[in-house]
């Protein structure tokens, strides 16, 4: 039934910005864009999408495709209201380095200065090492540390002195600037941080300091209670089953690790600030987009103060994805080429991929950007992935789930949801490899199947014995 809606599903409402002195983009590329978007939302299931074009700081093209809110047959437009996930961690390092531009906050202090609760082993723990993920405290958003009676039960409140109170006890994962590990927990403790030293909530330091002068209008922290016009409704795949988000307590809708509501015409004015040095110093934007060293190390490409920097065929990009209570966001500045994309959906990241459609839609723009299609490679281990591809069919078929996960502590597959995530004539079509990884004792395989413009990619990851521990069926960023 879904399926069959998602591809009815038309560009329900447009607005064309012109940038200054710049062409737009041509009709032709319109098109494509507005082909490959309602195509990609059909195969992802997506139901509504806020799409962004920016150059030099200007929308030259914002639509909104879909629906924003299903109940109600409401259309998604360029004013709805979505959430940001964890790219709303690049308003957070912002916040801080506003302060420590004031000279309230400096990089190079122990965090136990704000964090006076803190045990002695936090003492090497640097502010620089909360914004680049490279503190070694361990994630407080566990699943298990998040369930009913446990330290953050995602249905109980707290205050931020006892979130902090909760954190310390948590453990250190590798010592301080050894290692890196993308925890939202580091984020949870510079927003308190901010609160600590300007006096002001997080939330209110971002309205009165970023939101309110830039003119971004609808963006604000997430509040279940408050009346907020254009607000989007958010969507969990359960079963193949489109559901509401979850409930969560404003606890965890208030941190400042992503919780962020935003629309993609308050993005312009957000990324024209990040175009010139409205809100930071070039010297300090230079800096949050600079991968911070860590184990002696450095490296062209990781993770700054907020932002993650890569390079696309060579293009710098500087990028941020999020994910929470059924959004999902990507948000990807080309630097060499003056280009920015973002992409804001109302459906949960196991069941979308906005980073996917960013790439493809910034090589529509920028054909340079245009990423090659990923190739079948040698398969090393031909009869496993006979055997897999044999009993995966067979699975589907009888929905019998120990057919497949026959090794110890193996994950529970959602048959209807992997039937529903499949192409037409799957079963027709002959697997192709197209990337093998080991870690530890665990083989990650990947596999392209469909046919046509119409795949997905099926990743199988198994033991040293080739026992099966996990299977998903996820979007194909090739499909174009």
């Amino acid at each position: 039934m879904f399926r069959t809606l998602a591809v009815s599903f038309i560009m329900m409402s447009a607005s064309v910005a012109f940038a200054k002195n710049k062409p737009a983009l041509s009709p032709e590329q319109v098109q494509r864009i507005d082909r490959y978007v309602t195509a990609e939302m059909a195969r992802q299931r997506i139901p509504g999408l806020a799409l962004g074009i920016y150059k030099n700081g200007d929308a030259v093209l914002t639509k909104g495709y879909g629906l924003a809110n299903i109940e109600l047959n409401v259309p998604m437009t360029t004013d709805s209201v979505l959430q940001s996930g964890s790219v709303g961690k690049s308003f957070t390092a912002t916040a801080v380095m506003m302060l420590v531009e004031q000279g309230k906050i400096h990089l190079e202090d122990s965090i136990t200065q704000y964090f006076p609760e803190a045990p002695d082993s936090w003492k090497p723990i640097k502010v620089a090492n909360l914004l680049s993920h490279t503190s070694g405290i361990a994630a407080y958003d566990t699943p298990e540390l998040q369930k009913a009676g446990m330290p953050f039960d995602l249905r109980s409140d707290f205050s931020e002195a006892e979130m902090v109170e909760k954190i310390v006890k948590l453990p250190l994962d590798f010592n301080a600037g050894e290692g890196w590990s993308y925890e939202n927990t580091n984020f949870v403790l510079l927003g308190i941080m901010i609160h600590r030293v300007s006096g002001h909530h997080y939330s209110a330091f971002l309205h009165d300091n970023i939101f309110s002068p830039l003119g971004m209008k609808s963006s604000r922290i997430i509040s279940d209670t408050d009346i907020i016009p254009n607000r989007v409704a958010g969507y969990e795949m359960i079963g193949g089953t489109l559901r509401n988000q979850e409930w969560v307590s404003p606890t965890f809708n208030s941190t400042a690790d992503g919780t962020i509501y935003f629309t993609v015409s308050d993005i312009e004015y957000w990324d024209r600030a990040l175009s010139s040095e409205k809100l930071l110093r070039k010297d300090t934007l230079q800096k949050m987009w600079t991968p911070y060293p860590y184990g002696g190390k450095t490296a062209d490409e990781g993770y700054g103060f907020g932002w993650e920097i890569h390079f696309v065929n060579g293009h710098k990009v500087i990028e941020h994805d999020g994910a929470w209570q059924g959004f999902t966001t990507s948000y990807s500045r080309y630097i060499d080429d003056k280009l920015t994309v973002v992409v804001l959906t109302n459906l949960d990241s196991d069941h979308s991929n906005p980073a996917a459609v960013v790439r493809a839609v910034a090589g529509i723009i920028e054909p340079k950007l245009e990423l090659a299609p990923r190739k079948a490679i040698t398969d090393d281990k031909e009869k496993f992935s006979q055997n897999v591809w044999k009993e995966f069919q067979t699975l589907m078929q009888s929905g019998d789930s120990q057919k497949l996960f026959n090794g110890e502590g193996a994950s529970v597959v959602d048959i209807a949801d992997l039937r529903k995530s499949l192409p037409e004539n799957w079963a027709e079509s002959v697997p192709e490899l197209i990337t093998r990884t080991r870690e530890g004792d665990r083989t990650r395989s990947v596999y392209k199947i469909g046919e046509g413009n119409d795949k997905r990619l099926l990743e199988v990851v198994s033991n040293a014995e080739d026992k099966v521990f996990g299977l998903s069926v996820n979007a194909d960023p090739d499909n174009r």
